[in-house]
């Protein structure tokens, strides 16, 4: 529901925006687009450690069941916006913000559920599983948000009400909240200083990449320069709280695991490398090849997402198999090898020219998809092995904290890198272009003035700008301005500079995943027989021992419940 959510939205945009009737290209505008994508993955990643610590004290099943209620409440919510223009706008951005607290209740809890739930020889094929429902919801967003939007903008919000009534109601039938609770004072100087710290640098991110004054973007206002430092000086006063507090809100302790620190340090950085490649494809297929094709604008959004499905076959293909795997020959060779292959699809991906084949296109991001499933469940589980019974739940938002905060993250690099390359080229190029289909030479100096976030942004909603920018000018051009407005005009305009910019961001996606490639090569050795972690409860222990021993018929049923019970606490300084 979550992600089929997320990608839902990303795809309908255009008819979000010309529902409420505001022109995304407006560059008063660009804050609210930026918002309405980003809002719920700031949120998300913010509050996701905090929910993760109530379910370790209440009860993880509790706060999942309180998540589905809060998303679908949220759904409701925002199908019912009435109004128009800004206030339409903030309506809706509000409502994703309190949107994406239901989401962080459900993504803290859901991995250490699934934890919970199964012994440590079969969590990584359990976790692969559940991967698979995430990825195969982004990809049913796509197509869903293809089809519902241009019908009825609204009906992308409601899509998800059925889900959360049934989830709400089978979650609380059906789910057993089998993990130890462990009651404990709430880190009120730690939840407030890692809040407010993380989102004024989210914050700082985002409109880092919106234009400043005169420039191309936005590092050098003194605003963000201040909410970037401030975010980071706040972010270290709380890594400082959380070593003087007896209940700290993170867990440092944990990082003292070398699987839980260079699980995560690998995870972050695959999703920095991944966390705007679906922005960038999107951008790619929609703003040049796409209209090279012959699909007008207005319709590139549905088939963008039909034409990217290799990259989810390629990931449902990969997780659940490495899953398996990794459960009998230990994680590190798939973790390792998944990210590899991701960057060497990366590197692949910038040698294609602007207008490519699609069958090699197809191919490559169908490998980009399978090596991030070969990395995904494996890591995962690694991680989640190494983190004591009783801290699955801050364990599992500390990670999930981690990748959403890189994708906010991954969106401000590569936009930045794109931005960065586009700002070269693409003035001169549109004023050129511009003066020589009969456009004067003062419109066309404005026009080639707009920020390269404009364009990007024009090819990301399916937008045909030169139609909207040039207004009443086209009527005054010898063909009426159908050159200008045509599918071929704007693609062979932006498809030099853009590669220039992919070529830059893409370099930046194959370092991380390399890195992330050698920080798994730090995490326990590969071998049959994966050991179970350290903090695995001991009736666990016992149960796998005994079927390893082939006590079949006379085995023995030792609760998990009744030895945590009795065994000391474990302590925390300790790794």
């Amino acid at each position: 529901m979550v992600t089929i959510n997320q990608s839902i939205v990303l795809i309908a945009l255009p008819d979000v925006f010309r529902g409420i009737h505001l022109n995304p290209l407006d560059p008063g505008n660009t804050g609210y687009l930026l918002w309405m994508m980003m809002g719920f993955m700031v949120v998300t990643a913010v509050l996701v450690v905090m929910f993760g610590r109530l379910g370790d004290m209440f009860g993880r099943v509790r706060m999942y069941n309180l998540g589905f209620a809060v998303f679908s409440i949220c759904s409701v919510m925002l199908s019912l916006t009435w109004m128009d223009g800004d206030a339409g706008a903030m309506w809706l951005i509000g409502w994703r913000i309190v949107q994406g607290i239901g989401g962080a209740l459900l993504f803290a809890n859901s991995t250490a559920i699934l934890t919970d739930a199964f012994p440590v020889r079969q969590r990584g094929t359990a976790l692969g599983i559940n991967s698979i429902a995430a990825i195969a919801g982004s990809f049913l967003g796509l197509v869903i948000g293809g089809v519902l939007a241009p019908v009825d903008w609204k009906a992308i919000f409601l899509v998800s009400v059925p889900f959360g009534v049934f989830g709400t109601i089978w979650a609380y039938v059906k789910l057993k909240d089998n993990g130890v609770r462990r009651r404990a004072r709430m880190d009120w100087w730690g939840n407030a200083t890692f809040a407010v710290g993380l989102i004024t640098l989210l914050v700082g991110i985002t409109y880092g990449i919106q234009p400043y004054g005169t420039g191309v973007m936005g590092w050098g206002n003194p605003w963000v320069i201040a909410a970037l430092g401030g975010g980071v000086l706040l972010l270290a006063l709380f890594a400082w709280i959380e070593t003087r507090v007896n209940e700290p809100l993170f867990r440092l302790s944990l990082f003292r695991s070398r699987a839980f620190l260079a699980g995560n340090v690998a995870s972050l950085l695959t999703a920095l490398g991944r966390g705007g490649l679906q922005f960038m494809l999107i951008i790619w297929l929609q703003g040049i090849w796409l209209p090279l094709h012959g699909y007008s604008f207005e319709e590139t959004p549905l088939w963008a997402g039909i034409y990217m499905i290799p990259l989810t076959v390629g990931f449902l293909l990969s997780a659940p198999v490495s899953g398996w795997l990794s459960d009998r020959f230990g994680p590190r060779m798939f973790t390792v090898g998944g990210a590899l292959v991701t960057a060497a699809s990366f590197y692949a991906l910038m040698t294609l020219p602007t207008d490519f084949g699609y069958g090699v296109f197809a191919l490559l991001i169908l490998i980009n998809g399978v090596g991030s499933g070969l990395f995904s469940s494996p890591n995962r589980a690694e991680i989640m092995n190494s983190v004591p019974a009783e801290s699955r739940g801050v364990g599992a938002g500390m990670t999930a904290t981690f990748q959403n905060s890189s994708m906010v993250l991954s969106i401000g690099v590569f936009f930045s890198l794109m931005i960065a390359g586009l700002s070269q080229s693409l003035p001169h190029t549109m004023h050129d272009e511009l003066v020589a289909q009969g456009v004067p030479a003062a419109q066309a100096e404005g026009i080639a003035q707009l920020p390269p976030i404009a364009v990007l942004f024009a090819a990301f909603l399916g937008y045909n700008p030169f139609r909207q920018l040039l207004g009443g000018i086209l009527d005054r051009l010898p063909d009426g301005g159908a050159h200008l407005t045509s599918k071929e005009f704007f693609p062979h305009l932006i498809a030099g500079p853009f590669h220039q910019g992919l070529v830059i961001a893409f370099w930046f996606a194959v370092a991380a995943c390399v890195v992330a490639a050698l920080s798994s090569l730090l995490t326990d050795r590969v071998g049959r027989g994966h050991r179970a972690a350290a903090h695995e409860s001991l009736g666990s222990e016992l149960a796998a021992v005994s079927g390893e021993a082939g006590l079949a018929g006379n085995e023995l049923v030792i609760p998990d419940e009744e030895f945590d019970a009795r065994r000391p606490a474990p302590d925390a300084t300790k790794p």
